[in-house]
């Protein structure tokens, strides 16, 4: 008997249509009022390694989707990020795991498929403890981290792989992975893969797996090529809508703040000189170093993150972010889909999102885990029209603001409004952060491609993202965050 082969089965009911909408704050538990973890089915290790967490209480989405996917079947959940998705997907699929036996060789039973690198750490690190519990192995494999160090582990064998596109489609066409014994499949933030041009990876990826496997798909929205996906490679899936309650939308604030286009920057920086941790928005990687340079010349330590930076340096500016000695990140849309961050109190746009999709990525970056929290754009005369459309076209309900003259008045306004004050004008220096020396990775002996042109071989992988010259389905979203496509 192969690993593989003691999971339970799919279940055989034929269609299977079931819509549930669930409308509940996603960031908020049910209090005790429903389930257990271990009331949805979940084994005694699982519970357990979660109560030494500190997580006793499931979230909505894990109460709505757990059970489904315990059962074997196709889960198709629309949900923002930070509603708790990664234990909504990787507790089910490390129960089912739980019996498999040892691991083999290149031939993972398990994999979860993310869009970027640092989702890709942080959905690994949630993870590792409770497949630990469980006895079961579990391997990153993304752009930027060490290729030999995942051919070894692979090798040595794992059961579930949690993973970029890119990368994993590089393994598979060296020969370093197999993914036909792969019987469960998560694709988290399908629609961000559509953004970045994933799919035909994805597919690719799905293709190979075993064809009457599980897979649950996660995204924002199911429309254009993530429908795609779900037709193609979802069977009668069981759909989960989970949509924010009043209380949910209560715990954010929206603000718009019309500026005079020359009071911008002082405006930014007296604003992001507040005490707290502060999100700052902006469309280009050019824009974010700009930006940080100018808060430090103010007085106010900020960072930028964007994909001209190293995985080092940029997994260095997130944890100087999360443990506080950062308290300003400078952004970019695409490098931002990497931070879950709890306690982001203010979102900053300096410049406003490129459409309504982008303005809610944005403003999911706070009030998550059931906090409080403001989404402050900053608005040009000449934009007004424009944010208004935005944040129409988001369903969200701004407060306008605006500030006639840069004088004591206006900077009251702002002060009143934000927590900002006067930065101190004494410049600070730029963190520098020890370079990261790692040798080039083992390559090895191209394959060719899988039966059919699966996997395209002009593919980035120390980055995991499309070739300069790769097809890339463009949009608003796209055009707002041309100059970032490194990420």
């Amino acid at each position: 008997m192969t690993a593989s082969s003691s999971m339970p089965a799919r279940p055989d009911e034929g269609p299977h249509h079931r819509d549930e909408t669930i409308a509940v704050a996603p960031e908020t538990t049910n209090r005790g009022d429903g389930p257990s973890f271990a009331e949805l089915g979940l084994p005694k290790p699982l519970t357990s390694a979660l109560a030494r967490t500190g997580i006793t209480a499931p979230f909505a989405i894990q109460t709505a989707t757990i059970p489904d996917a315990l059962a074997g079947r196709d889960v198709l959940a629309r949900a923002r990020t930070g509603s708790g998705k990664t234990l909504a997907f990787g507790l089910p699929m490390l129960a089912r795991l739980a019996d498999a036996g040892p691991a083999r060789s290149r031939r993972p039973l398990a994999l979860v498929l993310v869009p970027t690198r640092e989702l890709a750490m942080q959905v690994h690190d949630a993870l590792e403890p409770l497949a630990h519990s469980l006895q079961l192995k579990l391997k990153l494999v993304a752009g930027g981290l060490s290729m030999s160090h995942q051919m070894s582990a692979l090798q040595a064998g794992v059961h579930l792989v949690v993973a970029t596109p890119g990368r994993l489609a590089d393994l598979v066409r060296r020969g370093n992975c197999d993914l036909h014994d792969v019987r469960i499949t998560v694709v988290d933030e399908a629609d961000h893969m559509a953004d970045m041009g994933f799919l035909p990876e994805v597919s690719a990826i799905l293709a190979d797996t075993v064809p009457t496997g599980q897979r649950l798909l996660f995204s924002a929205t199911l429309d254009g090529d993530v429908d795609t996906l779900i037709r193609r490679f979802m069977h009668n899936p069981v759909r989960h809508l989970v949509v924010a309650s009043e209380e949910a939308v209560a715990t954010m604030e929206h603000l718009v703040l019309q500026v005079p286009p020359n009071a911008k920057y002082q405006t930014a920086a007296r604003i992001a000189a507040r005490d707290g941790r502060t999100l700052v928005f902006v469309r280009t990687k050019l824009a974010a170093d700009r930006v940080a340079a100018q808060l430090r010349e103010a007085g106010v330590l900020a960072c930028s993150l964007h994909g001209g930076k190293s995985q080092h340096e940029r997994n260095s500016v997130l944890e100087g972010f999360k443990n506080g000695t950062v308290p300003v990140l400078v952004a970019t849309d695409v490098a931002a889909r990497g931070i879950h961050v709890d306690d982001i109190n203010l979102v900053l746009q300096v410049d406003p999102a490129g459409d309504s999709k982008d303005y809610l990525h944005r403003s999911g970056r706070t009030a998550r885990a059931g906090g409080r929290g403001t989404v402050l754009t900053l608005v040009l005369p000449h934009q007004r029209r424009e944010v208004e459309r935005l944040t129409t076209g988001a369903g969200v309900t701004a407060a306008w603001h605006q500030m006639v003259r840069d004088d004591a008045s206006g900077r009251q306004m702002v002060d009143a409004l934000t927590g900002g004050r006067e930065p101190s004008g004494i410049g600070v220096a730029e963190p520098r952060f020890r370079t990261e020396r790692r040798s080039a990775p083992n390559r090895g002996p191209r394959r060719p491609a899988a039966a059919g042109g699966g996997y395209r071989g002009t593919r980035d992988a120390e980055h995991g993202r499309p070739a300069a010259h790769g097809q890339h389905r463009r949009g608003s979203s796209d055009r707002a965050r041309q100059g970032d496509r490194q990420y």
